[in-house]
């Protein structure tokens, strides 16, 4: 057995899946989940901070609605009551191993997407940790159409993980962690302790989810991992059916897959627009253009812009594509100070010819390089 040393850390976020709640299918079990809050327990009287990341309701509401539990096609309003019936009982499941306060937030992607929405929540964590609960958060599954279609609690928890500006996110699952192939199909798939980087020979080796009950797979949680590690938050996978991987853990050593955190990080904000603010257009640009952006560190000017893409506003995000022969290839995304009318007009003209332009001057620059966020490819 091979171990990995843990840097010390003062606020985590745990992240559990549906397959470990509810290892059955349906009911809420304290078969996994009682080590799981023995360590939370444990962290926390060591002066440690934590938040859980909790799936589980929509299993748990199955329990009590039996009609429902050989069907395999359940509607959306379906999905969405079980969630509603499972939200309590899933609170209930976790308060009960616990002498001190929990608190639920439930989110949606519409609270990430929105930064004001988003900073409110960051300020809701950060009260509910100073106020000595333990926080659990869950998604909005009653309410939330697209999360129920397409959501998975490993990428919240890792907007959480930013959200708490934690220092380590743990990703519980049923394998020992990332295997360069599948460990139930392959007996000599190999373990992958550590992950420096995070690319496409990474993401080609996951999986998806093979539980009825859980809506993520290995490749959501080298998702999560990704935006958790460019912000500079180490994130593991462990294997939360084993007992025993807590107790290495409360000992600082790791029995699964860690991935590190980036040496450069870049801020919240810029990870907020890079992973969860929508794109509504595109701006091309020139290889001058990419290469300050990229090599420079500089903004976006007019000068560089070779076409626009869509319609979109001032102050909505936009994605940056450098115009390589025939082929477009995505650079970075980052806020315009500029609409798409605008730039139409201004697209390959100097900075100091916009006011003659449009008839004033906003910003020189039409993506200033505090709001620009460079995408790697690879």
């Amino acid at each position: 057995m091979e171990f990995i040393t843990l840097s010390d850390w003062k606020r985590a976020v745990i992240k559990v899946g549906s397959g470990i709640i509810a290892p059955g299918g349906i009911k809420c079990s304290s078969k996994y989940t009682l080590p799981i809050a023995a360590f939370i327990t444990e962290c926390i009287n060591r002066g440690k901070e934590i938040i859980l990341v909790s799936s589980g309701a929509v299993a748990a509401g199955l329990s009590t609605q039996p009609q429902l539990l050989k069907k395999n096609n359940r509607s959306i309003p379906e999905k969405q009551a079980l969630a509603a019936i499972g939200q309590t009982m899933l609170m209930a499941s976790w308060s009960r191993f616990f002498d001190f306060p929990c608190s639920q937030i439930l989110l949606t992607y519409d609270d990430i997407h929105n930064r004001k929405r988003f900073v409110n929540a960051k300020n809701t964590l950060k009260k509910l940790l100073e106020l000595g609960t333990l926080p659990i958060v869950n998604e909005n599954d009653t309410v939330a159409t697209e999360e129920l279609k397409v959501g998975d609690n490993d990428n919240l928890a890792a907007y959480v993980a930013m959200l708490a500006e934690a220092d380590l996110l743990i990703i519980c699952t049923d394998i020992d962690g990332l295997y360069d192939s599948d460990p139930k199909k392959n007996k000599n798939a190999k373990l992958i302790p550590v992950v420096e980087k995070i690319d496409s020979s990474i993401y080609s080796i996951a999986g998806d989810s093979k539980n009825s009950i859980s809506t993520g797979g290995m490749k959501t949680k080298i998702e999560a991992a990704k935006k958790a590690t460019v912000v500079g938050i180490d994130t593991i996978i462990i294997n939360a059916t084993k007992s025993e991987v807590f107790d290495y853990l409360l000992d600082g050593k790791l029995f699964g897959t860690i991935f590190k955190k980036n040496e450069n990080p870049i801020t919240a904000k810029k990870m907020w627009m890079l992973y969860a603010l929508p794109a509504n257009g595109k701006i091309i640009v020139d290889s001058g253009a990419a290469k300050a952006i990229q090599k420079k560190g500089a903004s976006l000017l007019p000068s560089g812009i070779i076409d626009i893409e869509g319609e979109f506003k001032k102050n909505e995000a936009v994605e940056v594509y450098l115009k390589d022969a025939n082929d477009l290839r995505l650079i970075a995304k980052g806020i315009t100070q500029y609409n798409s009318n605008e730039l139409k007009k201004i697209q390959g003209k100097k900075s100091n010819q916009i006011k003659n332009i449009l008839g004033y001057l906003r910003t020189e620059e039409v993506i200033h390089r505090d709001e620009l966020v460079l995408i790697d490819n690879e």
